[in-house]
């Protein structure tokens, strides 16, 4: 059988989470730059005009854009072969999955485009294999000053929130450090969605970049080897002493974990606050938006608080799309599992996150994530 072909590029911070998966679940892929003419002609028509990495290619032609919509793809055929059953574990992959996807950007493009001392050389070698044609150096050198001007401020990432990213950014280290110093993956012997979610910022960007990298190494050796073991085929479980290739038993979900989603709610959850208020505003002002429109990137600035920091930053409806998913699950638990998942929430300070939701929910069309 022919192998599909993964179009990303290994310093992509969505590419990382699609690759990984198709690792753990051996599935045969072989990877390619979205820059040929083949991926201009054929690719992106199918792909829904978005030249989004990752993208993966059949052998039959049919097209898959998105690594949520892959995993997804290939959840369904491998009977939800990472997906946890229980209550409790099943909100926090989700949950994972979310703060994958849009909750470490901040530090993402920080450590990436702040420190060009340290990434300059290493970001134009990469931004130069995603081009083709006659002058490649300058197309990515075009494209690596675009993102900085522009991305990061949207995203963010301004003079006056450095400390709070850094600071931040540390505290992840150190609490994702003392879980994984326990644990071989988040939730016991085997990854879930929301391991291959966290691979998105913390392999492509802060597993790689040479400043992210090094302060990775420094302060989080076994967060630095779980990006290793999730980008290999076997377990990987060689320091451990308990080899169990499962979820913990008992619907656990181990204080080490609790203390890293706490954390991560100090800018998760007032900032999925201030987002959800701008994205029903604009909902409210065009209530006549077709069903099957293209739900754009950003949908305007939000702004909230984090200590003493202010951040301005992008309202991105992606995140209550994936964030609807664990409402959803949520909804069809029994009144007991219920009680149960809230009481954890509110031990990590995420409850708010089951009330946050959009006045009109997104689907996808044609490769697309769409208005309903």
């Amino acid at each position: 059988m022919e192998p599909i072909v993964l179009y990303g590029a290994p310093f992509s911070l969505f590419t990382g989470r699609a690759r990984s998966y198709l690792i753990k679940a051996g599935i045969d892929y072989r990877e390619e730059p979205h820059a040929s003419e083949h991926f201009y002609d054929t690719v992106l028509p199918k792909a829904g005009n978005r030249r989004g990495i990752p993208t993966i290619e059949f052998a039959n032609g049919d097209v898959i854009r998105d690594g949520v919509a892959i995993i997804d793809h290939f959840e369904a055929l491998n009977e939800e072969g990472f997906s946890p059953r229980t209550p409790k574990q099943t909100i926090v992959s989700q949950i994972l999955d979310v703060m994958g996807a849009e909750g470490m950007l901040r530090p993402c493009m920080h450590y990436r485009w702040n420190f060009d001392s340290d990434n300059d050389e290493f970001m134009r070698f990469h931004f130069q294999t995603i081009y083709s044609g006659d002058d490649v150096e300058q197309a990515a050198k075009e494209r690596m000053a675009f993102i900085k001007r522009e991305v990061n401020p949207a995203w963010g990432v301004s003079a006056e929130n450095y400390q709070f990213i850094e600071s931040y950014h540390l505290t992840t280290l150190r609490k994702l450090n003392a879980h994984f110093a326990q644990y071989p993956y988040f939730l016991g012997g085997k990854p879930c969605r929301g391991d291959f979610g966290m691979m998105a910022p913390l392999y492509g960007h802060l597993g790689r970049d040479p400043a992210p990298l090094a302060l990775m190494q420094k302060h989080a050796v076994r967060l630095f080897r779980w990006t290793e073991r999730m980008n290999r085929p076997e377990p990987d479980v060689g320091e451990f002493a308990n080899k169990d290739a499962d979820y913990l038993p008992h619907d656990e979900v181990p204080a080490t974990l609790i203390d890293a989603l706490k954390h991560f709610a100090t800018d998760l959850v007032p900032e999925s606050r201030a987002a959800c208020a701008v994205i029903n505003q604009w909902l409210a002002a065009n209530p006549d938006t077709p069903a099957g429109t293209e739900v754009a990137r950003g949908l305007g600035r939000c702004q909230f608080s984090v200590g003493d920091s202010v951040i301005s930053t992008e309202a991105q409806p992606f995140r209550f799309y994936l964030l609807k998913r664990m409402q959803d699950a949520f909804a069809a638990m029994s009144a007991l599992d219920q009680a149960e998942v809230r009481q954890m929430l509110a031990a990590c300070d995420m409850s708010e996150l089951l009330e946050l939701k959009l006045t009109r929910d997104i689907g996808r069309a044609n490769n697309l994530e769409v208005w309903v």
